[in-house]
């Protein structure tokens, strides 16, 4: 039989001209179906402002969004641990091979100075992004979607904050590609937009892998199934009567320099010890 060879052999691109648009950069030819094809179509606007935003308005911390009777937190622990020793859904012990910085980190349960669960595109990203706009049982799922939560070290997390790709990647080199990827396939689903430095940052990651996948979506539904609490009008600190302090929420408590807060600490409370283990704000 002649002929040429069937299309079907062929990788299938496309030229992607939002590119030259938006970052002054020439037309760019990209795989379908990778983590660049889907950033090129994502909106690029400025940043909203930060106005109203706080941890509460994503939903009280590490709900049961799965009903799998067993909190966020604990379901994360559980898929990116190994070795790991569980009582009751509650990780009590475990390894961590660190995306963030490729350390190996031996877990246990209390000492939250080591891990952390990260949101890979940050809540306050989200919500100067679009996040703002939404109905607060949409930005409870969004808190809770395994799609954009990691266990990582915590140094790693914390040196991160609040910030995007234009002003934090990991250490390691090695994990940018599916780090950025992660964010890009957070932000279609939930569409949200990024910022011109945003965009360019990532584009700029994966110009050095154009066939970097987007992961697979965690299933997880927009929209919270279940109840989420809507947050408390309150002073963010305030005297309790025997004159130590009380934080509000996480937030307030790093805002102070106090995280973690330990059992007996000022300001420790179970409001803010979701897991129960003495320590607070890990």
């Amino acid at each position: 039989m002649h002929g040429t060879a069937p299309s079907a052999r062929t990788t299938p691109t496309a030229t992607v001209a939002p590119l030259h648009t938006a970052h002054s950069a020439p037309p760019t030819r990209v795989h379908r179906h990778t983590a660049l094809a889907a950033l090129v179509v994502l909106p690029v606007k400025g940043r909203a402002p930060t106005t109203g935003y706080d941890r509460d308005e994503f939903g009280q911390a590490w709900l049961d969004t799965d009903r799998n009777g067993c909190d966020t937190r604990n379901d994360l622990l559980t898929r990116d641990l190994t070795a790991r020793t569980t009582r009751n859904c509650v990780v009590e012990s475990g390894t961590l091979q660190d995306p963030y910085t490729g350390d190996r980190i031996a877990f246990v349960r209390g000492d939250g100075d080591l891990v952390d669960i990260d949101h890979v595109v940050a809540l306050e990203n989200a919500w100067v992004t679009g996040a703002a706009g939404w109905d607060i049982r949409k930005r409870a799922a969004f808190a809770n979607d395994p799609l954009n939560l990691l266990a990582v070290d915590a140094g790693a997390n914390r040196q991160k904050g609040d910030g995007d790709a234009a002003t934090w990647l990991p250490p390691n080199k090695r994990y940018r590609c599916a780090y950025v990827a992660r964010q890009v396939a957070v932000k279609r689903k939930y569409h949200l937009w990024v910022t011109a430095p945003e965009s360019v940052a990532i584009l700029r990651v994966l110009a050095s892998c154009p066939r970097q996948h987007l992961p697979r979506d965690s299933g997880a539904p927009v929209l919270s199934p279940v109840g989420v609490n809507k947050p408390n009008r309150t002073p963010t600190q305030r005297p309790t009567p025997s004159g130590s302090v009380y934080y509000r929420n996480c937030d307030a408590a790093r805002a102070a320099g106090a995280a973690p807060v330990r059992r007996g600490d000022p300001g420790y409370g179970p409001h803010l010890d979701r897991d129960g283990d003495g320590i607070a704000c890990e």
